[in-house]
């Protein structure tokens, strides 16, 4: 993590150094005379969000207070693999979630009546990845 915290900070440095650059170039065409406003504040922009990201983790870095596994040359793919959950191996209703929320969003972009059948089956589908496991085969 230390290497993408020093690589974010040279990427927002460098950027601010282009748009310094980019603005006093633009000053000193001869066609135009004054500043590029777009380029220059994309530019200016693009440096504050990799300060920002770089920011954000070097305080990620120091409240978690050890060196993440990826950091160490001695780890194993193993030590970065933590437990993410059980996930219901043979189940639709992730399907029919997805498929509810591509026809809500289908509803948004045609018409809003589709977005009330899509509701509906959203609603369906969550009930139904909820209590899959208290009916049917995997009933306990």
């Amino acid at each position: 993590m230390k290497t993408n915290i020093v690589l974010f900070w040279v990427l927002a440095v460098f950027f601010v150094a282009v748009g310094i650059t980019y603005a006093v170039w633009s000053l000193l065409d001869p066609f135009h005379g004054t500043i590029e406003w777009v380029g220059t504040l994309a530019l200016f922009l693009s440096a504050a969000l990799f300060g920002l990201v770089a920011f954000y983790l070097g305080k990620t870095y120091k409240a978690q207070g050890a060196e993440l596994p990826e950091d160490r040359p001695e780890s194993t793919v193993d030590d970065g693999d933590p437990e993410v959950g059980f996930f219901s191996p043979w189940s639709w209703w992730p399907v029919t979630l997805g498929t509810a929320a591509a026809t809500v969003f289908l509803g948004i972009a045609v018409g809003t009546w589709i977005v009330l059948i899509g509701f509906a089956l959203a609603i369906v589908a969550i009930v139904g990845w909820t209590f899959e496991y208290y009916r049917g085969y995997f009933g306990r």
